[in-house]
C-alpha cells in the first residue's frame, strides 16, 4: 500500500474532578460520573470492541485523568452506579408504561430501557466493575494510546509560583498511570491545555515526550513555527507540543456550525426530570426535592424553538453517518491542500473533551465509530495515528518554544484568574509553600502516623489545585459546591500543618475522616514535594 499523504490524530481528554461522599447520597455532582459513565465511556467502549470485531485498522488517544481513574477504582461509587442504573431501568420501565399510547414516545421509552439495562450487563458482566480494564485492553492490543494529565488538573501557568507543586502534579500523574496501566506513559494531555515553559524541566523528569496544547501555543512559539500546527515542534528542553488543528476543531465544536447542533440530534436541555409530573418523577430527582436531568430525553433540536418535535434515532443517525462524511471528505482537502506546501507528512490533531462524546452530543460516539470506518474503507489519502506512533516515524521537527497559553475562553489565563475566582489563588500558593516546608522538614520522618498525616496534607492540597473548581465559579454553576469544596481542602490542609508543624497530637479521629473522604492516591508519598 502507498504511503498515506497525511495523518489524523484524536485524542479525547477524559476527565472528572474527584468527587466521593461515603458520608451522604445526596450530592447531586457524584451523578457528574454516572452519567459519563453510561453517556461516552461504556459507549466508546463498545465501539472500540466494534470496530475491532470488524477488522477496521483504527487509532484513538485518550487522556484518561488521576482523578478520574480512582473514581472508576472505588468500590462506594461502583455500588452507587449500580444503583444509579437500577433506578433508571425502574424509571425507563414506568415511562413504557405511561407513555404506551403514544407510539413515538413508547418506542424510545423501549429504547432507554434496553440502553440502561444493556450498561448495567456491560459494567457488572462484562467489565466486572472494572472499565479501566477495558481502556487497557484495548492499549495492550495496539489500537489506543492512553497518556496522563497533571494529578487533579492542576493549573500550571498560575501554580508556578511554587514550582514544586507542578512538579507533584506531574509526578502523581505518571504514578498513578504506571499503577493502572503497568507502563510509562509517553505524553501528558496539560490541564486545560495550559503550557508554561518552566513545566518542561519536571516533564523531562517524569519521562513525558509529548505534550497537547492549545492551537496558538503552537503558532505563537519562538521563532514562529515553519508548518504551523499540522507539524508538531520540540522545545530546546526537548518536550514535543502537538497543538490542536483549528479548523477541524470547529466543525465540531462550534455552537453555532458544529455538528452537535444538528436539528435531528438529541435535546440536551429537554429532560423528563423537568417535563412529567411532579409527584411522578420525584423519586427519580434530587433528595431536596429539586427537579433535575434524569436522561430521559424524548425531543430532538428541531431548531430555534421552544416547541421542540419528537427524537428519531434513524435521522440522528442519518445524520451522524453524513457528517462523517463531511469530516472526511474535510481532511483529505486540508491534507492534500497542505502537502503543496510542506517538504514532510503533516498530521492534523483533533483534540476533544471525551464528554463531548455522548454526554453533550449524544450521538458523537456513533459519528466516531462510522468516520473510523469510512477512513479504514472509503479512502487511502490519510491514516489515523496517536501522537506517539508519529513521533517513532518523523523523529525530526523544529525546535522552538511554545507560547504560555490555555484552550479557556480567550486562550490564556483569564477562566481561572478573574474577578470571580482570584481570592482562591493566595489560599492555594500558602498551602504550596507550606507543603514545600513540611516536605523538606520532615523528609527523613520515621513515625508512621506522622508520615500518615504528611501524605494527607498532600492529598487535601492536590484536591484543592483542581482547575474544576475555578472553572465552575467563573462559569456560574455548581458555584456553591466548588467554594465549599476549595474552602474545606483548605482547611483540612491548615488543620494538619499547624499539628504537624506544632508537634502537637494528631487527631487520629479527624485524620480517619479525611483518609475515607478524600481518599485519592492511596500511595502517594509527600516527599514528592521536596524541594
Amino acid at each position: 500500500m502507498q504511503s498515506p499523504k497525511g495523518y489524523v490524530s484524536f485524542v479525547l481528554h477524559a476527565h472528572l474532578p474527584f468527587i466521593h461522599h461515603p458520608e451522604s447520597e445526596d450530592y447531586l455532582e457524584e451523578q457528574w460520573l454516572y452519567e459519563a459513565i453510561s453517556e461516552t465511556y461504556i459507549p466508546l467502549l463498545l465501539n472500540f470492541e466494534k470496530l475491532v470485531e470488524e477488522h477496521v485498522d483504527f487509532r484513538i488517544t485518550m487522556s484518561i485523568t488521576p482523578p478520574l481513574l480512582n473514581m472508576l477504582d472505588n468500590k462506594l461509587l461502583q455500588e452507587r452506579y449500580i444503583k444509579y442504573l437500577e433506578k433508571h431501568i425502574e424509571l425507563a420501565k414506568k415511562e413504557i408504561k405511561r407513555t404506551v399510547y403514544d407510539e413515538r414516545v413508547n418506542n424510545l421509552s423501549k429504547y432507554y430501557f434496553d440502553r440502561y439495562s444493556n450498561d448495567l450487563h456491560v459494567f457488572k458482566d462484562i467489565y466486572n466493575c472494572n472499565l479501566i480494564s477495558g481502556f487497557k485492553h484495548f492499549q495492550d492490543i495496539g489500537v489506543l494510546e492512553i497518556i496522563t494529565c497533571g494529578a487533579t488538573h492542576g493549573y500550571f501557568p498560575i501554580l508556578y509560583m511554587t514550582p514544586e507543586t507542578i512538579k507533584a502534579q506531574i509526578g502523581v500523574g505518571v504514578q498513578t498511570y504506571e499503577k493502572y496501566f503497568g507502563r510509562k506513559p509517553r505524553g501528558i494531555w496539560l490541564p486545560e491545555c495550559g503550557y508554561i515553559p518552566e513545566s518542561d524541566k519536571f516533564l523531562k523528569e517524569f519521562g513525558i515526550e509529548y505534550i497537547i496544547t492549545e492551537s496558538h501555543g503552537i503558532l505563537y512559539a519562538d521563532p514562529t513555527p515553519i508548518y504551523g500546527t499540522l507539524s508538531p515542534i520540540v522545545s530546546p528542553n526537548g518536550v514535543v507540543a502537538f497543538g490542536r488543528d483549528m479548523e477541524s476543531s470547529r466543525q465540531v465544536w462550534s455552537s453555532i456550525n458544529g455538528y452537535p447542533g444538528d436539528f435531528n440530534y438529541r435535546e440536551f436541555y429537554r429532560d423528563i426530570g423537568y417535563d412529567t409530573d411532579y409527584d411522578y418523577i420525584k423519586p427519580y430527582i434530587a433528595s431536596n426535592g429539586a427537579r433535575v436531568h434524569t436522561g430521559i430525553k424524548y425531543h430532538r433540536i428541531t431548531g430555534k424553538t421552544e416547541n421542540k418535535d419528537y427524537y428519531n434515532i434513524q435521522w440522528a443517525k442519518d445524520s451522524a453517518e453524513m457528517q462523517a462524511g463531511h469530516f472526511l471528505d474535510s481532511r483529505i482537502s486540508q491534507i492534500n491542500n497542505a502537502i503543496k506546501y510542506m517538504d514532510k507528512t503533516p498530521i492534523i490533531l483533533c483534540p476533544y473533551d471525551a464528554e463531548l462524546y455522548g454526554h453533550w452530543w449524544y450521538e458523537g460516539p456513533y459519528w466516531l465509530y462510522i468516520l473510523f470506518k469510512k477512513i479504514h474503507f472509503d479512502q487511502n489519502e490519510f491514516k489515523l495515528i496517536t501522537p506517539g506512533e508519529y513521533i517513532d516515524k518523523y523523529p525530526e521537527m523544529q525546535v522552538c518554544t511554545p507560547c504560555r497559553s490555555s484552550w479557556g475562553a480567550n486562550g490564556y489565563s483569564e477562566v481561572w484568574l478573574n474577578q470571580t475566582n482570584d481570592y482562591v489563588h493566595r489560599h492555594l500558593h500558602v498551602a504550596g509553600n507550606r507543603m514545600v516546608e513540611l516536605a523538606n522538614l520532615f523528609k527523613n520522618e520515621t513515625d508512621t502516623l506522622k508520615i500518615s498525616a504528611l501524605n494527607q496534607a498532600a492529598r487535601e492540597l492536590l484536591l484543592a489545585q483542581s482547575s474544576d473548581w475555578l472553572f465552575i465559579i467563573t462559569n456560574g454553576t455548581m458555584v456553591d459546591y466548588a467554594k465549599r469544596r476549595i474552602k474545606e481542602h483548605i482547611g483540612r490542609f491548615t488543620k494538619l500543618y499547624e499539628q504537624i508543624k506544632g508537634n502537637t497530637n494528631i487527631d487520629t479521629d479527624l485524620l480517619k475522616q479525611m483518609q475515607e473522604r478524600d481518599c485519592i492516591f492511596p500511595d502517594i508519598d509527600f516527599r514528592i514535594y521536596c524541594s
